[in-house]
């Protein structure tokens, strides 16, 4: 596509897949909003997947992981993709007993590593994987993810590298003027269910 931006670019697969979504959703953080990205949704497309995790791959490169990591379930396509651009193995961790543990995986010790996930709010589920591959002896090198919607310092080492920056208003949900409409509350993510 001449002529076309690769923020422009972005926007345009992010709308053609239907993965930005409007009406009244809660957020993992517990927060609402009237916007939500399903990036589930950009990613199912391979050609879609490959160019953001081409890009992606291109910001993290002078951090040189030896390997990619990201939190499982949202995580996974696009790490995968990085680490493809990238040439270096992927490892994912997944919630165990409410924590992130890494359980298929070989342990990262020595090893230089990136977590990478697909939007990130408040850093949360990045943060979590970062400490066990930590703990583990991994060294924590690089973040980043498609889209960054965090509005505040979200506790990462380093830099968040990301493709797009997007801050849509959030709500406590005591404060929530969706609420106050009576707009049905919707879960996001792999299945949508009305709270």
């Amino acid at each position: 596509m001449s002529g076309v931006n690769d923020g422009d670019l972005l926007e345009k697969m992010l709308a053609d897949s239907g993965a930005l979504l409007e009406g009244h959703f809660l957020l993992s953080s517990g927060l609402h909003s009237c916007n939500y990205l399903q990036c589930a949704l950009l990613l199912r497309f391979p050609h879609y997947a490959a160019y953001v995790g081409e890009r992606l791959a291109n910001l993290i490169r002078p951090s040189a992981p030896d390997i990619i990591a990201s939190p499982a379930l949202g995580g996974i396509i696009i790490g995968h993709e990085v680490a493809r651009a990238l040439d270096v193995p992927f490892i994912f961790c997944e919630r165990e007993e409410g924590k992130m543990r890494l359980r298929r995986f070989p342990a990262p010790e020595g090893m230089r590593f990136a977590v990478i996930e697909d939007v990130v709010t408040t850093g949360g589920s990045i943060k979590e994987v970062g400490e066990a591959l930590e703990s583990l002896g991994g060294k924590w090198v690089a973040s980043g993810c498609i889209v960054d919607r965090s509005t505040e310092n979200t506790g990462l080492k380093g830099e968040l590298f990301s493709l797009a920056k997007k801050v849509f208003p959030v709500y406590k949900p005591e404060e929530c003027p969706l609420c106050k409409k009576g707009l049905p509350l919707v879960k996001p993510g792999s299945k949508k269910q009305r709270i």
